[in-house]
């Protein structure tokens, strides 16, 4: 079992190196992968060193699969010519996503579609991933008419240049800068580019991913997506709107019997899911289950998850166990 990971420097790629390690993947050779300026640098995996090497020496080993997380024009030039020798690519970024002819899978509420067919395999974005993994059991129970989502994204999720900014800004350092303002002490209501409709592509990723990923399209999806100044990991407000009437008691159950969901609402005792408490786990975190006195058929949650795993990193390798698990690669 080959296994390449491609951006093995970066964020997301570390990450993925580190949840491979520690959830013991099968592999038997690793190929990590990155840019022309770092090839023959070293990494440490499981206590050996590993060189870095090229895509095109990557490609000649025909890794079994391909962990991507380079951004969205390699991942277009390059996983193709993966694809080509034989290699399942996992893609974290946005390249593959809505392409009809590509799945978007989280593994806990749609793994099932994966074939040996599919060479090229797309990771959902972050935000979407963890409300999902927190929906589809209730959408199996009551059927969602409609989601309204408010997020609170951690800095991480932009990358290292945003994690300097609000740290020089904590210091009072003149650095570069990710966002068009400050962040630290501040909300920045934009993540992504502005689009046509007035929603940022962040925004509209949560609506059409969802619909994708659940495999329902008549599930309406509206969100405000945020930048706040937190480490860690995402956080969401979610209002649901069933077609059913739900029991709160019944709720509770299903959260807590769902796959890769913690439940943590007590709140006589203030314990809620916080993005600290997230970080560094691979599970999505609930709470705050409550029903929305305005509406008789309609629920309010708080979903927390650490977006470098579960939300990017965790995912992919998921799928990648998957996929072996059940001899599809």
């Amino acid at each position: 079992m080959k296994v390449a990971v491609v951006g093995a420097t970066g964020l997301v790629g570390t990450v993925m190196l580190k949840v491979l390690e520690e959830r013991n993947f099968p592999l038997t050779e690793l190929i990590p992968v990155a840019s022309e300026k770092s090839v023959g640098k070293l990494i440490k995996f499981k206590g050996k060193e590993y060189p870095i090497v090229s895509m095109d020496t990557a490609i000649s080993l025909r890794p079994d699969i391909a962990l991507f997380s380079a951004g969205g024009s390699t991942s277009l030039a390059d996983a193709p010519r993966f694809a080509e020798v034989g290699t399942t690519v996992i893609d974290n970024s946005s390249a593959w996503r809505m392409d009809p002819t590509k799945k978007l899978v989280v593994p806990e509420v749609n793994a099932k579609v994966l074939t040996k067919e599919d060479k090229i395999i797309a990771n959902p974005n972050c935000s979407t991933i963890q409300m999902v993994v927190a929906l589809q059991p209730l959408h199996e129970k009551y059927k969602i008419k409609r989601v309204v989502v408010s997020t609170y994204q951690s800095v991480t999720g932009t990358g290292v240049k945003a994690v300097d900014q609000l740290m020089n800004e904590r210091k009072g350092i003149d650095g570069p800068k990710a966002y068009p303002y400050e962040i630290d002490l501040n909300v920045l209501p934009h993540i992504d580019v502005f689009t046509d409709n007035g929603y940022t592509k962040e925004e509209m990723k949560m609506v059409k991913e969802t619909n994708k990923i659940m495999g329902d399209d008549n599930i309406k999806v509206t969100a405000t997506t945020v930048r706040i100044p937190v480490m860690g990991g995402h956080s969401e407000s979610v209002n649901v709107e069933f077609e059913n009437d739900f029991d709160l008691a019944d709720v509770r159950r299903i959260l807590e019997e769902a796959p890769g969901l913690i439940v943590v609402d007590d709140v006589a005792n203030l314990k809620y899911p916080m993005p600290k408490d997230a970080h560094e786990k691979d599970e999505v975190f609930v709470g705050r289950l409550r029903r929305d006195e305005s509406h008789p058929k309609a629920l309010n949650m708080w979903i927390v998850a650490d977006n470098l795993r579960k939300g990017a990193a965790t995912n992919a390798v998921q799928i990648a166990e998957y996929l072996v698990d059940n001899k599809i690669v």
